[in-house]
């Protein structure tokens, strides 16, 4: 059965939980995540108490798995980037200063004085498109939020490096700003599962019915997001 545990910075690791005839608890970290296997007779309560005692220990091994499924990105002239699903072309311009990055048409091009300083080009290509992820997220969220009736919650920025999105009781929502690069159907689809926690905290059937209420799509949302998801993390 799914689950979500909560942790005191308001992200959410949502775990897998299998009951059996055991006096301890058991976790691992496996290609769909976080699994617990915990006695039949321990409270759920109980259970999480115990598993928030090692959040960092989990968030470390999620994070380690991830990265380690990752290659490197490689930042030269004429490598594809993606901006809400569509290509874009890196264009590195030896300048007599460094700029912002701009967009031209298809193009993101960004001027340097070391064309060849890929950390400089990585760190200002990264901010540009965190820029453009609050914008558009800003955008996105006050039209899902009426869908469900809900004033629009406070939106934060996540770097988070295995998980989408986060939704916690003090009505905040984080978003990873690597969605920018994903297809419009795809954002829509996160904000309107994390919309979803302000109804119910739980992945519950009444929680995807939510879901549903604010995104019919969803069901393909989410194959489409699980089968593109380690192209988004390529950056960053």
């Amino acid at each position: 059965m799914q689950y979500m545990l909560a942790l005191p910075n308001g992200e959410q690791i949502p775990y897998h939980l299998e009951r059996r005839a055991r006096r301890t608890i058991g976790m691992k970290i496996t290609a769909n995540g976080l699994v617990v296997h915990a006695p039949l007779r321990i409270r759920q309560s109980e259970l999480e108490t115990l598993l928030l005692s090692k959040a960092r220990w989990i968030s470390t091994k999620l994070q380690a798995r991830q990265s380690a499924s990752i290659p490197e990105f490689q930042w030269h002239d004429g490598a594809t980037l993606h901006l809400l699903g569509q290509p874009l072309t890196l264009r590195i311009i030896q300048a007599t200063r460094n700029s912002s990055p701009e967009l031209a048409g298809r193009e993101l091009r960004i001027a340097t004085t070391d064309p060849h300083d890929h950390g400089l080009i990585a760190h200002k290509v990264i901010q540009w498109f965190k820029k453009e992820a609050r914008l558009d997220f800003i955008r996105r969220l006050p039209i899902l939020a009426a869908r469900l009736g809900e004033p629009t919650p406070s939106l934060f920025l996540s770097n988070a490096r295995t998980r989408w999105g986060s939704c916690n009781s003090r009505r905040e929502v984080r978003l990873n700003w690597r969605l920018i690069q994903a297809d419009p159907s795809l954002v829509n689809y996160v904000i309107a599962h994390e919309l979803a926690h302000l109804r119910e905290m739980n992945h519950s059937a009444k929680f995807w019915a939510v879901v549903a209420s604010i995104y019919p799509e969803y069901r393909q949302a989410e194959r489409d997001l699980k089968a593109c998801s380690q192209q988004l993390y390529l950056i960053g």
